[in-house]
């Protein structure tokens, strides 16, 4: 041992000083973990190489798409001591780390799509379809950035290209109607490079249709009804896509890449995994340390009519508040696990608090506050790794799409059998089976009915957050209690109520989150939100 530790300590001494008296070569080597620019963009395989780097910088993971709609009435944040339940109950300023962690992440995939638009055209070309292609992918990645950060934040800077540290301390806000109207130039530009489908290896890539879908989603976030309307009709004429017959189904593996999924984030078990499972699933079903980590509310559950399509505060609807999950739009049953459901281990889901099981509300903060969680993307074939799934995350599908242009077609008053017809494809499939809905319907009430459709159908999805804020209707579903299950104990109905956990909302700050203060010390130019 001695002996050995001996010529451990020559060596190491033998090796600094070869790294002292070669100082001056070794700082002039390029480094050997990373290619050199002057060494890439030299193929068309280069382009497709760096563009696949945008892809996880750009596509949300299945957790940030939980996270906005737990922001919102219709979840909550069940550690109610993170950054995220400031956030959610509104009680948060321009420091907290939820903010910043959202600005940041969305400006790097800002910079990958730059830097390959910046590069592209540098490649000797021998394919001018790949290169548009890659072109068309990265426009696409890039717009996708710029609708979250308008939504979220209002004007942020427009920035087209890779700046430099001294540039990015100049940078000023762009009106947020001029990164409308970029957002819309730029998908429309790339929708007429890309192609309608991919085959093999390249499945998965945004397409043609993945451009119009996100371009009538910004043009409806923008309140460009006419455009929104337009775009969602240009992915309908495609005529590639189609409503899949079941809800039920349409989150897990047996359904990846259906003919509903305009885009995706691709995942692989072993390989490119991600943990949905171990953070989503029942505390009861994983015994993890972070289960539950967005859970369902009662705003959420009451918004699901009867299987009759009445709405439960119809007193004709056959509702029974003692038994309130009884008949109900069976979307109900697909999104979440409800008292007495079956987990994918085969043992009863059962929040009832004072129950005495581990998932008992209230029993630990483990367990989820509501008493409800969420069934999507839960699939029993990652019961045994679930910290391991192979499970892709929908970016966008065809029911968004025929959603936004039913809502965009309404909010123009030109209802026409289209729109009913758009938005019974999405209530008759076959495990729904809701009424059919008939032309005739005043604008006001199909303006509700296609919002709660939104609402319940695309539920946990990532929407929830943006649609409040155009709606303009936060300041009166946000305030008050956190509310979850209905229950009946000692032969009385209660509903859980979420202990010392008040939601606020101003309507004149709360619109738009504030920019986070370390950017703006980084660059005073960059003003702030009006209230922060």
């Amino acid at each position: 041992m001695e002996a050995k530790n001996i010529l451990n300590i020559g060596l190491l001494t033998l090796t600094m000083f070869a790294l002292g008296s070669c100082e001056n070569d070794l700082l002039n080597q390029a480094p050997n973990d990373r290619l050199a620019s002057e060494l890439f963009w030299k193929s068309e395989n280069d382009a497709i190489l760096a563009v696949n780097a945008a892809y996880p910088a750009v596509l949300d993971d299945g957790m940030t798409l939980f996270q906005r709609d737990a922001l919102t009435d219709i979840g909550h944040v069940n550690s109610f001591f993170n950054q995220d339940a400031l956030v959610q109950k509104n009680s948060f300023d321009a420091s907290n780390s939820t903010i910043a962690t959202q600005w940041a992440n969305i400006w790097i995939g800002v910079t990958k799509t730059n830097f390959v638009l910046d590069n592209v055209d540098q490649i000797p070309v021998t394919s001018k379809t790949i290169i548009n292609r890659v072109k068309g992918e990265a426009k696409v990645l890039r717009a996708f950035q710029y609708i979250k950060l308008a939504a979220m934040f209002g004007d942020v800077p427009l920035v087209t290209k890779v700046i430099s540290i001294q540039e990015g301390r100049g940078l000023t806000r762009t009106p947020v109607n001029q990164v409308w109207d970029f957002i819309d130039t730029e998908l429309t530009d790339a929708a007429a490079l890309l192609p309608v489908s991919y085959t093999g290896a390249d499945r998965g890539r945004v397409t043609k249709g993945a451009a119009l879908a996100l371009k009538a989603r910004a043009d409806l976030y923008a309140g460009r009804y006419q455009q929104a309307a337009a775009a969602a009709k240009s992915v309908m004429d495609l005529g590639v896509y189609a409503i899949y017959p079941k809800y039920s189904e349409l989150f897990s593996y047996a359904a990846e890449r259906n003919t509903e999924v305009i885009l995706d984030r691709e995942y692989i078990k072993d390989l490119l995994s991600n943990a949905i499972f171990n953070t989503m699933a029942p505390y009861g079903q994983t015994a993890s340390s972070n289960p539950n980590t967005y859970v369902p509310t009662r705003a959420l559950a009451r918004m699901y009519t009867m299987n009759n399509g009445k709405d439960i505060t119809d007193p004709g609807s056959g509702f029974e508040a003692i038994n309130p999950y009884k008949n109900r739009d069976s979307r109900l049953y697909a999104s979440f696990f409800l008292p007495g459901d079956l987990m994918p281990n085969g043992k009863p889901f059962n929040s009832l608090p004072n129950s005495g099981t581990t998932d008992a509300a209230g029993g630990t903060y483990f367990a989820s506050a509501t008493g409800f969680t969420s069934r999507k993307y839960i699939n029993s074939q990652d019961a045994a790794t679930p910290a391991n799934n192979g499970i892709n995350i929908i970016q966008t599908r065809y029911a968004e799409v025929l959603l936004t242009y039913a809502e965009a077609k309404t909010e123009l008053n030109q209802i026409d059998q289209s729109v009913i017809d758009a938005v019974n494809a999405i209530r008759k499939r076959s495990d729904v089976n809701l009424p059919a809905l008939a032309l005739g319907i005043g604008q006001s009430e199909l303006r509700e009915i296609i919002r709660r459709e939104r609402t319940i159908e695309l539920a946990f999805e990532g929407f929830r957050l943006f649609d409040i804020r155009r709606w303009k209707i936060a300041e009166k579903v946000i305030p008050g209690n956190v509310e979850g299950i209905d229950y009946v104990e000692n032969g009385t109905l209660k509903t859980l109520v979420v202990p010392s956990f008040i939601k606020e909302f101003k309507a004149g700050r709360d619109y738009l989150w504030p920019i986070p203060t370390n950017e703006r010390v980084l660059n005073p130019n960059l003003t702030q939100n009006t209230g922060w």
